[in-house]
């Protein structure tokens, strides 16, 4: 009895340890951070805001040997990072159902792309204190660093001050053009920059006359209505605008197609979407690229990726509010190989432009609102 006794003590013992290594294996075996994302409306393939967030989660997959769960494109460098993407409805009126989606599968980190999440994500984060949340573009107010709430903004009249320079210099004696998405004061520091830098390097375009701007609605769906944008920059093209310049998301198609059409030009927004379209797989998309001089860059994959570094190398990520400009190079315009050329001869003035915003020397505005001001105050 005593030996049968024994025995059933190291039967006992042995399936104890063998449960306690298949417990600890599959405590190991699943990754080590997951990151979620909600998408603003447009979702996935908008060819700008929503595509330059995807970005930063292939380029966290890429440096932390992550993998995109259910990602069409099979984005897979390893098992360490678990992402995963939602997209909303066409209304995006379940934001924050996705927001919660995410929160109750356990992930550590999550991003809500756009303005429009800011009321869903501040009452999700109340109901998930151990859960991050990151909001593009956001601002939720009273934020500290022991906050479960990270702002990630941006300085887009910085980026817009460069492709105005750009339009200003490039620009053979014709009108300069914008337009905008939603009618917001967050796309109204693009136009602000844009028309700003535009002014600073060319005194013909000093003229109100020769400044045209339109928005193309009040509410987020402006921002993919591809028809409108182009009805309007075609009005643009008609009454002799030579480049345009949009700030409308997925809306800016319409203007590339209408670019196309009239040859004339284009500057696109968030993504570098010349190249973007000139490496398309539709040849209707490819014709456009042309016609695309550059794009304000907006990186908020670079926002995406180093808030995840924060949590991947640090175990936590600060509260607050972190600002992306150029100093940060948070914004940018896009040279690549297929408009090197064309802005060879004024890179080095656009440089230069660079530099003296970096130092302090050009203050941008921050609004159209402003800009007369700024002008009086610093053109000759």
């Amino acid at each position: 009895m005593k030996k049968l006794g024994f025995v059933m003590i190291l039967l006992l013992s042995v399936s104890f340890i063998f449960a306690g290594g298949t417990k600890e294996k599959s405590k190991t075996a699943g990754p080590k951070y997951k990151i979620g994302l909600v998408f603003d409306i447009g979702g996935r393939g908008d060819k700008s805001f929503n595509d330059s967030a995807h970005a930063g989660l292939v380029h966290i997959a890429k440096q932390y040997k992550g993998y995109i769960k259910d990602d069409p494109d099979n984005v897979n460098y390893g098992t360490v990072i678990e992402m995963k993407y939602l997209e909303p409805k066409a209304g995006g009126q379940d934001r924050e159902q996705l927001l919660r989606v995410l929160a109750e599968q356990g992930y550590n980190l999550i991003y809500g792309i756009g303005f429009m999440f800011s009321d869903p994500l501040a009452k999700v984060a109340k109901d998930f204190p151990n859960v991050h949340f990151a909001i593009v573009d956001g601002y939720i107010p009273n934020l500290n660093a022991n906050s479960n709430i990270t702002c990630l903004l941006f300085k887009e009249h910085e980026g817009s001050f460069l492709v105005g320079a750009i339009a200003g210099l490039m620009n053979k004696g014709g009108k300069i053009g914008f337009i905008g998405g939603m009618d917001i004061p967050l796309i109204h520091k693009f136009e602000g920059g844009y028309i700003a830098g535009a002014l600073y390097v060319n005194p013909k375009l000093r003229d109100e006359s020769m400044i045209l701007a339109q928005y193309i609605g009040k509410d987020p769906s402006a921002f993919k209505d591809a028809p409108a944008a182009y009805n309007i920059a075609s009005n643009m093209y008609r009454q002799g605008a030579t480049i345009i310049y949009h700030a409308a998301g997925a809306s800016g198609d319409g203007l590339f197609q209408a670019a196309e059409e009239y040859k004339k030009l284009a500057i696109g927004v968030d993504s570098d979407q010349g190249l973007i379209y000139a490496t398309a797989k539709d040849a209707a998309t490819r014709a456009r690229a042309k016609y695309i001089l550059t794009s304000m860059l907006k990186r908020v994959d670079n926002a995406v990726f180093q808030t995840a570094t924060e949590l991947i190398e640090n175990g936590k990520v600060n509260g607050g509010y972190n600002s992306f400009g150029l100093k940060e190079n948070g914004v940018g315009f896009a040279v690549n190989k297929y408009n090197k050329d064309e802005l060879a001869p004024i890179l080095s003035k656009i440089e230069s432009i660079r530099k003296k915003i970096i130092d302090g020397e050009i203050i941008v505005p921050d609004s159209d609102s402003k800009v007369k001001a700024w002008a009086l105050k610093n053109l000759k």
